[in-house]
């Protein structure tokens, strides 16, 4: 089975001020279509008004009722006994999937563009 990259796309996306505030969705659909073609299974959270961006072929996306970190904790939970990384910088979500058995990565570890 292949590893499980969970991206929370508003804090990679917030990463870098390069105007996204403008269009959220247009910036998580751009982080989406960077994410193409790797080779783990890549899930990549949206919330606020990225929640409408769809999925692709090579990533699903996952929209979030409420909170984009509860979201992700219960794919990582949904993933159990798989080997699963988390590309986040929030210090509270790092923890809570690290209590889980996932990894952790900072945002510059998937590209933008």
């Amino acid at each position: 089975m292949k590893p499980l990259l969970v991206v929370d796309a508003a804090n990679v996306v917030g990463s870098v001020p390069d105007g996204w505030w403008r269009d959220r969705a247009g910036a998580a659909e751009r982080l989406r279509d960077a994410l193409r073609g790797r080779d783990e299974e890549v899930v990549l959270v949206v919330e606020g008004k990225a929640r409408n961006v769809s999925g692709v072929e090579d990533v699903r996306v996952v929209a979030a009722d409420g909170s984009g970190d509860d979201a992700i904790v219960e794919v990582v939970r949904a993933a159990a006994g798989r080997a699963v990384t988390v590309v986040t910088a929030d210090r509270a979500l790092r923890q809570r999937v690290m209590a889980l058995g996932a990894e952790v990565a900072g945002p510059t570890s998937v590209p933008r563009r």
